[in-house]
């Protein structure tokens, strides 16, 4: 019974001793090694041996981390009351400066970056402390940092999260805001009408151009008809010329004649008492007596 007794005893030493003497290191961690008090150095990752009660570790994490800062007060240059809250972000640089320098490292950034806070905002006035949020950061930034070099940690980002002004401060953003949004809306109005007019003048001149265009190609169509119309007339009254001209030219002393007794038949059935003959009233008389003799030598 004694023997089992002390065969646990020895069990349970030697998985206690395995259990202080072996640590596994993810990649992301490092481990701080202190025997008998003195600092031995920083190991990992992997499998790390140590002797139990008398090494002691301390775990690093090597990722970046964040660390959020309560709402702080401060005064700017030009003595206006703020409320500032922002987010540092960190990552251990030095192991064993980590773990050596500093006992609460959230605690300390904590107040290290109230106080310098405080100290920038108080050298920048109010109207850049809400206009230039990217320098402030990076002010911040620079500041901590010279401060957590120190303790193995480095600042890697600085973080503006809400600015809040005081309430007359407030009240004069937002009349701002409403002013700069109806002077938007004016202007954009505006801009519209503007165009609208543009673009109504401009139909109407493409509207007086196409009417032009037509109006020119209706006088050129109604020039070039008439045009050819009268071509056409002189071409129609020269043909009818050339065939008077022909059928006179082929009319013998006969024809004539007998148009001549149609005239003076018709100028004898007129109411006129008096007549005007033509000089050549003799020949025709001569034209009449010659033809009537031919008609009487004719006959058998």
């Amino acid at each position: 019974m004694e023997a089992l007794i002390a065969l646990g005893i020895i069990l349970f030493l030697v998985v206690l001793f395995l259990y202080k003497a072996i640590k596994i290191v993810p990649e992301y961690q490092r481990l701080v090694i202190l025997r008998l008090g003195k600092l031995l150095g920083v190991k990992g990752p992997g499998l790390i041996i140590l002797i139990p009660f008398v090494d002691k570790p301390y775990m690093a994490d090597l990722r970046e981390f964040y660390l959020e800062i309560p709402r702080q007060d401060s005064i700017t240059k030009d003595n206006a009351a703020i409320s500032i809250d922002f987010i540092m972000y960190y990552k251990v640089m030095d192991p064993s400066l980590s773990q050596m320098q500093v006992g609460n490292f959230a605690g300390a950034a904590t107040n290290i970056a109230a106080t310098t806070l405080r100290s920038v905002i108080g050298d920048i006035s109010l109207d850049d402390v809400l206009a230039k949020r990217d320098e402030i950061n990076q002010v911040l930034r620079a500041k901590l940092d010279e401060v957590t070099e120190r303790w193995g940690v480095k600042v890697t980002n600085v973080e503006i999260r809400e600015v809040i002004p005081p309430p007359l401060v407030q009240e004069a953003m937002t009349r701002q805001m409403s002013a700069e949004r109806t002077r938007r809306a004016v202007v954009t109005e505006a801009e519209g009408q503007k165009s609208a007019a543009i673009m109504v003048a401009e139909g109407n001149k493409q509207a007086a151009i196409l009417n032009a265009e037509g109006s020119k190609q209706s006088a050129i169509l109604n020039a070039e008809g008439a045009r050819q119309s009268a071509i056409l007339n002189a071409e129609g009254f020269a043909m009818a010329l050339d065939k008077i001209f022909q059928t006179a030219s082929t009319v013998d002393d006969k024809t004539m004649t007998l148009q001549y007794l149609d005239a003076l038949k018709a100028l004898g059935a007129s109411p006129s008492t008096k007549w005007l003959l033509p000089m050549e009233l003799s020949q025709l008389a001569s034209g009449i007596a010659s033809s009537v003799g031919k008609g009487m030598d004719t006959k058998p």
